[in-house]
This record gives structure tokens, sequence and C-alpha cells, in this order.
């Protein structure tokens, strides 16, 4: 049973001055595994105060001496990786393989990443007889989300220190435990008193407070549209700077060269293995008319050969969703599928046999999918694909952008130059080409309603400066 009654502010961890307890249960078995303090306005307001007095030190802060801090945070972080993983499973669900293989390596990378950036980034430069400075923005608020609960908390909080910014983070209520580690590994490493705080809260309770609060120099959100118009309008009136990731419906073309088993494996990596729970998530799978039932004689198999189950035994490779409320929302989007003529290939409404007490859902593969239907246009965040049939490479296209977000998208194809055309083609922020490895110090952020800014590497970081001119006569 994991017990954290504390908030970290300033340095030291201590008791909520409001809130409530929330009680956590895995997401495998309903079975309580903990409770966490929840902190409120008052919290909020208090970690401010102590963030906005570390920064004027903590700003003047020479390259090196964050480089070094960074140094110790990714020791402190290495020292706990295992502890990390088992935290995610607990919160999340994802198969302990996921969490210990992709979950906290790609939050390890954020800080070696920053480490390099820092060698390297220019900080200042002349233009003739003028100066130009890039200083960091002051405190910054970082509401995160629950899906990756390593790589943003730790994405988000690195670049604003290796900027000189100091942190206020409010993580998912959902998915707390890997922040409070992630808190104790700050502390470990000797980052200073007020240059991160941690407040465990509810969205409702303590996101706007943080948002519109005064000492807060610039917000990072990465959620819900819905929730990205409540922290915009939130920030509004003291106009401070706003970066947001939020959801997709990314589309996967395949060309008709495709390697079927390529396109499958990006199926299965970058949708179907995290459970659907990733905003960018290929969830449209575009197919030229002629090879739609080949692909799908390849695809099924592979779906329906996944195992799910316990996510600490060593042969699950998928987990359940993470809540119950989440659960009844991808079954109301398999319902809509099917209600709107959709032809379902495998999976389907319920919960696999023998798994009734988890959040398990059948991972699911709809056919003869129109565009226009809510499953090809929504967002479902579960495993949930919906395949497209096309006639022609423009009407491909057509198809792919035709949707209000634009965060990532996929392309299938054996010539390379025409690949290439239609990833230039489609507007989407990151575009993986035959299943390429991720690059996750690459800026990641998106086009249309997917958010503005942009996360990880130089870019991630330069969201968190602010550009100062000084002139000499």
């Amino acid at each position: 049973m994991r017990e954290h009654n504390e908030l970290y502010i300033d340095g030291a961890w201590r008791a909520p001055l409001q809130g409530s307890v929330l009680e956590l249960r895995d997401p495998a078995t309903g079975v309580v595994t903990g409770r966490v303090a929840l902190g409120g306005e008052a919290d909020v307001d208090v970690a401010v105060a102590a963030a906005e007095r570390a920064f004027v030190s903590y700003s003047q802060t020479t390259v090196q001496e964050r480089i070094t801090l960074m140094e110790r945070i990714l020791v402190e972080f290495d020292r706990r990786a295992e502890d990390l993983a088992q935290a995610v499973t607990a919160e999340l669900g994802a198969p302990l393989a996921l969490a210990r293989g992709a979950h906290v390596p790609t939050g390890r990378v954020q800080i070696a990443t920053a480490i390099e950036v820092l060698k390297t980034y220019v900080f200042s430069e002349m233009r003739g007889e003028t100066e130009i400075r890039k200083e960091a923005l002051g405190v910054a608020g970082l509401i995160t989300p629950w899906n990756f609960p390593v790589l943003q908390p730790t994405g988000k909080t690195i670049s604003a220190l290796a900027a000189g910014c100091t942190v206020v983070l409010k993580p998912a209520q959902l998915t707390p435990y890997s922040a409070v580690i992630l808190a104790e590994v700050m502390d470990a490493a000797g980052v200073p008193a007020g240059v991160f705080n941690l407040v465990n809260g509810r969205g409702s309770a303590i996101g706007g407070s943080l948002s519109s609060h005064e000492g807060v120099g610039i917000v990072s959100f990465t959620g819900s549209a819905a929730a990205a118009e409540q922290v915009a309008v939130a920030a509004a009136p003291t106009v401070k700077r706003v970066t947001s990731e939020l959801g997709g419906k990314s589309p996967h073309i395949l060309l008709p060269d495709a390697d079927l088993e390529i396109a499958v494996q990006t199926a299965m990596t970058w949708l179907m293995a995290m459970t659907g729970q990733l905003c960018s998530a290929p969830s449209r799978t575009l197919v030229p008319r002629e090879r739609l039932q080949e692909f799908l004689s390849v695809l099924v198999p592979a779906v329906e050969a996944l195992k799910l189950g316990d996510p600490r035994a060593e042969d699950t490779t998928m987990g359940p969703l993470i809540s119950a409320e989440q659960w009844k929302t991808v079954q109301g989007y398999i319902r809509q599928g099917l209600d709107a003529g959709a032809r379902l290939v495998t999976g389907g409404l319920g919960k696999p046999a023998g798994l009734e007490s988890g959040h398990f859902v059948r991972p699911t593969v709809f056919a003869d999918v129109d565009n226009t239907m809510a499953i090809a246009r929504e967002e479902i965040f579960g495993p949930v694909m919906s395949v497209i049939a096309y006639d022609s490479l423009d009407e491909a296209i057509a198809i792919a952008n035709d949707t209000p977000f634009g965060l990532a998208a996929y392309v299938t194809g054996g010539d390379r130059e025409m690949v290439r055309l239609v990833a230039e083609r489609v507007r989407a922020g990151y575009v993986l080409i035959n299943d390429a490895e991720f690059d996750w110090s690459a800026p990641w952020g998106g086009y249309k309603q997917s958010g503005n800014g942009r996360e990880f590497g130089p870019d991630g970081m330069s969201e968190y400066l602010e550009t100062k001119v000084i002139r000499s006569s």
C-alpha cells in the first residue's frame, strides 16, 4: 500500500493546507493500491511563492551549474528507474515490460538530452552592437496527463530547469505515484529549495488557480482540448505564455507498395501495445482499396495474438485501460461504430473472457469506415482502429488531413521519394515513416487543434525562454 500524505513544496514534504485524499485502485484488478493527498488553491499559492523566491537566484545560475545539476538528477533518476517502472504499472496498468522499456527510458532521454542541449545552446549573441539574449521566463506551471506519467512530468520539468525557470508541477490525479518519485529524485539530487515544487490535485480544483496565478510566467499543458480551453481562459487575464499538446486522430497512410508486415508492426507498436492510450496513436489506417483484404489478413492475426492480462506478467503484451470511466468511453465508441454501419473485423463490445475484474477492453478493428463517422473523427483513447479504403493517393492525403487535429501521422511505402512527398503533404507535427525509430529529442507538438508550441530537446527548452535586446551606443 502506497501512502503519500504530503506535497513537496520549498524543498520539504509538508501536509496540504487544503484539499482531500484520493484513493487509487489497480486498473487490472480494482484493488486499492494507495492513497495520495490532493492539494488546493492555498497550496498552489504557497508553491508559487516558493518558486518565485527561488527564481531570483536560480535564474542567475551559469550554464555549467545547471549542467552539473542535471547530471546529478540523471544519476538519481537511474537509481530509481525500477521504482518508476513499478509505479507506472501500479497507477496506469501498463505492462511492466512496457514501463521498463518505454515509459522510464523516454523520461531518461529528456534529462540526458537537456544536458547535451545546454552544452551548445546559444543564450547570448551579438548582432553588430546589439546583444540578443535568451533569459528564463519565470515560474513554470506544468500540468501533465496520465498516459505518460514519467515522460511528461520529467520532460517538462527538465526543459524548464535547463532554461533557468523554477517549477510548480501538477501531475494528473490518476497517476501521482511517478510524480512523487520524481520529487524524491529532485530532492536527492540537491535541487535547491523552491526550484521544484509538486502539488498533486484535481484539475478542477487547482488547474485554474495555477494557470491564472500572477506569479506564474508560463503554463505548459498536455491533455484534452476541452481542458486546454479552460487553461487558456484562466491564463488570458495575465497574458502569460501558454503552450499545449492536445489530442490527435493520427492517420496511417499505406501506399500501394507498402510492406504490410511493417504497416502492422506500426499499428501494434503505436496503437495496440499502449492500449490506444496515446495521443499520437495511428487510429485511422488508410489502405488502397485493392489491398484492403490483404492488409486485414495480416493485421487481424497480430491483433488477436495480443496477450491481455496481469501487467506484471512477463508475457502480457496489453494491459487494461486506466479507469472504469475510460472503459465506458471506449465501449461507447465501439457501439457508435457498430451503429454507424462500420464492419467489425475483430474485437467488439465487452471485456475479454476471464478478465472481468479489471478495465480490460477487447482490441478492436473496424473496416468499411467512412471518415465522417465518430470513430474516425474523435479521439477514442483506446485500442480501436478504423480502417478506411481509398482509391487514389490524392484522396488518401485529403482524408488524412480531414481532421481538426494534426499531432502525428504515419506513412508506409517502398518508394522512398513518394513516401517523402506524402509525408510533406500531411499536416501533422511529427511524421513517422516505415516504423522508423522514434526520436524523443526532436520537437514534439501538433498543428490545428493538437496544440501549439513544442516540447523536447532545444525547441522544448526554448519555450521557457524570453528574448531580451540590449543595444549599446
